[in-house]
């Protein structure tokens, strides 16, 4: 993977040997001769269908997810979009995680019913058992693990396998693990979509999107993806094959912070639980360790139960941990979050304060200080 994400979409013999791909801004491509535009001769025909910048993400992400090819768009929503739209029309059915990514639930509430395509909701630990769900109009499963508020994992081959029985699309968006630690296509799933903005640019400076599929699927979703127009912009392209060269590096990086801050955070005096997949604490954690080869930067812990007085204690006088949402990143975030607006198949019945972390590259025992120090005064609070 290291080798891949250090040479895989560079091309430097065809760019003036310069190591990166440069930006190549541009609407307007032309042509030669009338037999170069009728045939398609040339590899770009105009800029929202393709340009070096983008080519060299593709390239990569298809050779990270080992997929038949890959597309991108201007954020993680708007590859969740077509994504969904390549595999769905009206009459259908979606069955949608009850763990996903809030604007994935606003997308199936609102737009895609506004199109006569009906969403239920799952138990995010339903496995095998999604099978009783389906009716004669499911065409799609979507999956995402571990949940991004509430970190459960999901038995991926168990799903695609009750679906590629029955002839349904299975779709992850696998943001968290990245293809370094977690192989969604080889689990049997058709479609993966990435936030972009998260892991892969790792900076905070851009917002972006991909999308990967088998070869049974990539026509249909390259096909809608052009027909839509939604493409990423060359500038953003490149800031994201700027932070993939890293991402082995910074992920492996995330992790070790992450899993040292949760295990800190288990023995700290009001954290009731961490939900960490990776902690031996979890419930999922066996399902963890047989799927994925490493996790993520982000988790979410919950406290006793306190005002929101000692919340806004807690959290008005941080210092180190942004108050915002994303993640990715190199600076460390936190932000508190409440799934018992949202969550409809499994109901969130947890009365503590549930906070989600993302854990950066500030020195570590600076970071637990801040949050000691946030804690004494949730505590001195509640």
């Amino acid at each position: 993977m290291e080798t891949i994400l250090t040479h895989s979409g560079r091309w430097p013999e065809e760019h003036h040997g310069f190591v990166n791909t440069p930006v190549t801004r541009g609407s307007t491509v032309v042509f030669p001769t009338l037999d170069a535009l009728e045939k398609g001769t040339q590899p770009y025909r105009y800029g929202r269908t393709g340009n070096p910048s983008a080519h060299s993400v593709e390239t990569l992400v298809s050779e990270l997810e080992g997929a038949a090819g890959t597309v991108l768009t201007p954020s993680g929503l708007s590859a969740i979009t077509i994504a969904l739209l390549s595999c769905l029309k009206a009459g259908d059915e979606l069955l949608m995680t009850d763990s996903a990514y809030e604007p994935t639930r606003k997308l199936c509430n609102g737009v895609l019913a506004r199109m006569g395509i009906t969403t239920r909701y799952y138990d995010p630990r339903i496995g095998a058992g999604i099978a009783d769900l389906i009716s004669d109009n499911t065409s799609a499963i979507f999956t995402e693990s571990p949940g991004s508020l509430t970190f459960e994992v999901q038995d991926l081959p168990a799903i695609t396998a009750v679906a590629r029985a029955r002839g349904i699309t299975t779709l992850v968006d696998n943001s968290w693990a990245t293809p370094l630690y977690y192989r969604p296509l080889e689990l049997g799933a058709d479609i993966v979509v990435h936030a972009g903005t998260k892991m892969f640019v790792g900076h905070s400076d851009a917002m972006f999107g991909t999308i990967s599929a088998n070869a049974d699927w990539f026509g249909k979703l390259r096909e809608t993806h052009l027909l839509t127009g939604t493409c990423a912009s060359p500038d953003d392209a490149f800031l994201a094959a700027r932070g993939l060269r890293t991402l082995a590096i910074r992920m492996k990086e995330h992790e070790a912070r992450a899993l040292e801050l949760a295990s800190w955070l288990e023995r700290q005096p009001g954290v009731r639980q961490v939900l960490h997949p990776a902690l031996p604490s979890h419930p999922d954690h066996d399902l963890f360790k047989r799927d994925f080869t490493g996790s993520g930067s982000l988790f979410s812990f919950v406290l006793k139960p306190a005002p929101r007085a000692a919340l806004q204690a807690m959290l008005d006088d941080i210092e180190l941990y942004g108050m915002g949402y994303s993640w990715g990143g190199y600076e460390s975030l936190i932000l508190p979050v409440n799934p018992a607006r949202i969550r409809t198949a499994v109901p969130w019945r947890e009365d503590g304060n549930l906070l989600r972390i993302h854990t950066g590259f500030e020195g570590m025992d600076d970071l637990k200080a801040d949050l000691k120090a946030g804690l004494e005064r949730y505590m001195a609070t509640a």
